[in-house]
């Protein structure tokens, strides 16, 4: 499919189910852009999904790994054995428009300050609803909240085109992020700690403190199945989202501001803690005990992941910031009751 000149490398991390992944090869063969390498990282599969891939598609790069190493891990692997230019990271239960190659490339060359962008992604099932997963490109509040236009928490909107233009986003999804290789790796790729679920808005953070942007492109399109290797709610699930999203505040931040912006978020996931013992959703209520047990008793991994942040940053905070929502989106979608990226936008 690809020689050592390809322009694009396609970086698939997989475990298990072998119908995700061949509904995914088989749209990306139909995919109408001329030079790409397809790389499928297999994090220890014990259904037999390297001999298929081997049987069904032996031009494709396998990797085969001797465990799981999650999203990150898989990908980092993957990128290690990449020839592209442009590296694409994508989940295997998406499926793809044909051009949505050659326009996230297009993207790319027209602006070189773009480190990475995402494709507008849509929901598998009913493709007139923005997936969960990125929407049409990813934002942030000040307090690490993430949320996407097209998608605040749970609630997703119908595409009726009104975030059909190009812009500027603070995340790109990890369903499907292009991201340039040589960025990718001066940023020091994936960081391995978050294991999944966030590791991309660490990454496009970083991306930004050193001086890039990260755009949306609803031109490429996606399909997503959303949340088949790790499905919603459950309590894995609810640790690495609050863990993870706590990591980044207490690593990126400088120490000001993890004391300025730190302190309210505490406050926030007490909150929670106190709505799920109403909730009786212990579930969520454990995981957000588990993530807070987490950051307290692994201050070794936030220095260290400060130093390794110290090192790239050219942007101070208040420029990075500029990016950021400076409102708490918990505070406008659950008092306020705002149920949409324009009307959170709105006063």
């Amino acid at each position: 499919m690809s020689d050592i000149k390809s322009i694009v490398s396609i970086v698939i991390p997989h475990w298990n189910n072998i119908d995700i992944l061949s509904e995914c090869l088989q749209s990306i063969s139909s995919t109408e852009f001329p030079d790409v390498e397809i790389i499928v990282v297999d994090n220890a599969s014990s259904d037999h999904s390297v001999q298929w891939v081997k049987s069904n598609y032996p031009n494709i790069k396998l990797i085969e790994n001797d465990k799981n190493h999650g999203y990150a891990g898989g990908c980092n692997i993957g990128a290690d054995s990449a020839s592209g230019e442009y590296l694409i990271f994508l989940n295997n239960d998406t499926v793809q428009e044909k051009n949505w190659v050659s326009s996230l490339v297009d993207t790319m060359k027209s602006n070189p300050e773009v480190a990475a962008l995402q494709p507008k992604i849509l929901n598998y099932y009913d493709r007139n609803i923005f997936d969960y997963a990125g929407g049409s490109g990813g934002h942030m509040d000040i307090y690490c909240f993430p949320f996407a236009r097209g998608r605040l928490f749970s609630y997703q909107e119908n595409d009726k085109g009104q975030y059909d233009n190009k812009e500027k986003c603070f995340w790109a999804s990890g369903t499907c992020i292009m991201v340039r290789k040589d960025l990718f790796r001066k940023a020091g790729g994936f960081d391995e700690t978050f294991f999944a679920h966030m590791e991309e808005i660490d990454l496009c953070w970083r991306l930004y403190a050193m001086g890039f942007k990260v755009w949306a492109d609803p031109n490429a399109i996606v399909y997503h199945k959303n949340a088949l290797t790790l499905p919603m709610y459950t309590h894995k699930k609810y640790y690495l989202n609050h863990r993870n999203s706590l990591l980044m505040l207490f690593s990126n931040y400088s120490i000001y501001n993890i004391f300025v912006i730190g302190i309210p978020r505490i406050i926030l996931e007490i909150v929670a803690c106190f709505y799920s013992m109403l909730m009786l959703d212990w579930k969520h209520l454990t995981a957000i005990l588990r993530g807070l047990f987490w950051i307290v008793t692994h201050p070794q991994v936030i220095i260290r992941k400060r130093n390794k942040f110290s090192k790239i940053r050219k942007l101070r905070d208040k420029n990075i910031m500029k990016n950021m929502m400076q409102f708490s989106i918990v505070i406008k979608y659950y008092l306020l009751k705002k149920r949409t990226y324009l009307d959170i936008l709105s006063k």
